[in-house]
């Protein structure tokens, strides 16, 4: 009777131990978890479980690994958040499956993306005509972005500056340069990349926002 009324106090400690955890991780959707954060949590979760199932081991034997774990979590995601070279190495990049109106079947193979993939998820987006499909993209965290074909409707929002980094590749798909944007900034009164937190480019116009440094 004792052992079971252990185990009914460690898996309530274990549960507000773990509570805690992911509030102080942060909070993100589940289909927006990346693989590390998919390994963190299956990784906690197992040692929760064997916290419970051997009661006579002492419990900072399973909070402790599980408070490393958050460190690392809470460390990984601070560098994330101030580069964007450590976020794409942490999370991927997005990935252009249709282009244009054009399936990118170089893309989808590097992926390990199939066509019967692309027409699952353009269904559930009520999509039946691939060629209704201006562009889709396959985001990191494998949610299918689609933007359909339409005289009315705008054109896809580019992002060409992240936390005051040029994106390089998203000039190429305009085929513009970096000498090109940083003279279009200028007209705009931005004379310093490293300024800007985000650019982006949509129908021929800019949206700036420049870094708030009173919160860095």
């Amino acid at each position: 009777m004792d052992q079971y009324f252990l185990i009914v106090i460690r898996t309530i400690i274990l549960y507000g131990v773990i509570s805690i955890i992911f509030r102080l991780m942060g909070k993100r959707e589940l289909g927006e978890l990346n693989v590390l954060d998919l390994v963190v949590y299956i990784m906690i979760a197992e040692i929760a479980v064997v916290g419970i199932e051997k009661p006579e081991e002492t419990i900072v034997n399973n909070i402790l690994p599980m408070a490393v774990l958050m460190i690392i979590q809470i460390t990984l995601a601070f560098f994330s958040l101030k580069s964007k070279k450590v976020r794409d190495m942490l999370d991927g990049k997005p990935s252009i499956i249709i282009n244009n109106g054009k399936i990118d079947e170089h893309e989808m193979r590097k992926q390990r993306y199939n066509f019967d993939d692309l027409l699952l998820q353009l269904r559930d987006k009520d999509i039946r005509n691939i060629g209704d499909v201006e562009f889709a993209i396959l985001e990191t965290s494998g949610k299918l972005s689609v933007y359909e074909k339409s005289p009315n409707q705008g054109g896809i929002t580019i992002p060409l500056i992240l936390d005051g980094e040029v994106q390089e590749r998203n000039l190429q798909r305009l085929e513009k340069n970096k000498f090109w944007l940083l003279q279009e900034l200028k007209k705009l009164g931005y004379t310093q990349v490293k300024e800007i937190s985000f650019c982006s480019f949509q129908d021929g116009k800019f949206f700036v926002d420049r870094i708030d440094t009173k919160k860095r």
